[in-house]
């Protein structure tokens, strides 16, 4: 006899995007005495997203990005911590399509389509699972402040962007200790950590230099990387064209 299949009521299957950030601009304005750094940065919401299928249950299954990988129930990640902030139990199967390590936020937008899924909106809960997770429960168009947590929602303006993301991603705590060591540089362009990147992933240069001949445009780096993207369309090899998007809310 063939092995029974169970079939999963789609009444009870529960559908949220998860969509990626960009920081278009970033300045880091001081660092507090425990180590944290205060920036004051605009992030705006893309319309390329992870999308979450949420059923009764408990678990994690994670597909596309890393396809194939299963996450154990006693798995740390911000998915788990985000069920755990609101009291909330779900079986979630993760459909990746935001590239990891590349400072487009995944992680953080997961957390925050769980929250929004269990109507929590408060950013104090937000900003305990991660520091980008307030602005990715708000959305659209945001000044960003403090260590993330402090959200100042700014009109929607619609843009298109191209990014480019190298197959290896940035440590932002590197990349942030880099900064320090290096006396805190004021970045020549609109991203004040570019320079400690760069010093982080040398590698970093040469996809910044391929997307500029690409398009004629100056590369920008997408908060501590390792995306760099150009405003306006410019499809090709390894480069996505994004759109920004309002608000979920």
């Amino acid at each position: 006899m063939g092995q029974a299949v169970q079939v999963t009521d789609p009444a009870a299957v529960e559908v949220v995007a998860a969509p990626a950030k960009l920081t278009v601009s970033l300045r880091v304005t001081a660092v507090r005495d425990d180590g944290y750094h205060l920036i004051d940065a605009e992030m705006v919401t893309l319309d390329l997203a992870d999308t979450l299928e949420l059923t009764p249950g408990d678990g994690l299954d994670v597909v596309g990005a890393g396809s194939g990988l299963q996450v154990g129930p006693d798995d740390d990640n911000s998915v788990r911590r985000a069920l755990a902030a609101v009291g909330r139990t779900a079986h979630v199967r993760l459909l990746k399509r935001i590239p990891a390590g590349g400072g487009l936020g995944g992680a953080s937008a997961d957390a925050a389509a769980v929250l929004r899924w269990a109507g929590v909106d408060d950013l104090a809960v937000a900003a305990s699972i991660g520091a980008d997770v307030p602005f990715c429960v708000r959305g659209g168009r945001a000044r960003v402040r403090g260590i993330g947590e402090l959200v100042e929602p700014l009109p929607f303006v619609a843009r298109t962007y191209t990014l480019l993301i190298p197959p290896f991603g940035c440590a932002t705590p590197e990349v942030y200790a880099a900064w320090d060591r290096l006396g805190g540089p004021v970045g020549d362009g609109p991203n004040d950590l570019a320079a400690a990147a760069l010093h982080v992933e040398p590698r970093l240069a040469d996809w910044r230099d391929r997307l500029a001949e690409a398009t004629g445009e100056v590369p920008v780096l997408a908060g501590s990387g390792s995306t760099w993207f150009v405003a306006g369309a410019f499809p090709g090899d390894d480069r996505i064209v994004v759109q920004t998007r309002p608000p979920e809310r």
